[in-house]
């Protein structure tokens, strides 16, 4: 349905997808600010940050999975097995051997 917000005529679909890609962006830089602060109280407030953009994100994407807006293909076990595989490799590079 579409929402007329300053003419542009946005769904909302397009405004939640905007809010989710804020979110994880807010998620990325505050990880970011959060690696590299050395003051304690700095830390609790990007730490505070990054919990609520990570929750805020969450709840985006669960809403838009259950309004059938943001459709999620199941991996197979063979997917899976194959990135577990890549995983292992990255963390280890010595077990290739």
């Amino acid at each position: 349905m579409p929402n007329n917000i300053a003419g542009h005529g946005l769904t909302d679909r397009e405004m939640m997808q905007l809010c989710l890609e804020l979110e994880k962006a807010r998620i990325r830089s505050s990880s970011s600010a959060l690696m590299e602060t050395s003051h304690e109280e700095l830390r609790r407030i990007y730490t505070r940050s990054f919990e609520t953009a990570c929750t805020n994100q969450q709840q985006l994407f669960t809403a838009m999975q259950q309004q059938g807006l943001y459709q999620v293909a199941q991996a197979t076990a063979e997917q899976i097995n194959a990135v577990q595989h890549t995983m292992q490799n990255n963390l280890d590079p010595g077990s290739r051997l």
